[in-house]
């Protein structure tokens, strides 16, 4: 895709984990973050694929920053976001749940609401990303 005014390369040189069980939302965000110059790590679609990719890219260049979907197929994604964590790579969590969403622990991780503004989106991962020590 061409980059637009509204796509800058702001994720340039930045590595993204996309945690998403839904094909078309897990292609409009990696389509969103590669936009903005962003090299996509996954998707993964499930908690043990997400855990194996962050075992791999911590050893082959980090991660930057994650955008993690709540549920994974009626499954919890708190696993991953503890993994991530503990490598202090900074996350988000996306979610299509109300107000009482359970995010594991990580209360202060930001939420983007599903559906959400794309824009919004990545804004939200460049901050975490560019504040990150785990470049």
């Amino acid at each position: 895709m061409d980059a637009s005014p509204n796509h800058v390369a702001r994720l340039t040189g930045k590595r993204v984990l996309v945690v998403e069980d839904e094909a078309l939302v897990s292609m409009l965000i990696e389509d969103e973050l590669r936009d903005a110059g962003a090299e996509v790590v996954g998707p993964a679609i499930s908690v043990d694929d997400a855990l194996r990719l962050v075992e791999t890219a911590a050893t082959a260049g980090g991660i930057s920053a994650a955008v993690l979907d709540i549920n994974l197929d009626g499954q919890h994604v708190a696993p991953v976001a503890d993994q991530l964590a503990a490598l202090n790579v900074p996350f988000l969590f996306a979610t299509g749940y109300g107000a009482n969403y359970d995010v594991g622990g990580h209360g202060a991780v930001p939420v983007v609401q599903k559906p959400f503004d794309l824009e919004q989106l990545v804004a939200t991962v460049e901050a975490l990303a560019c504040a990150s020590t785990r470049r």
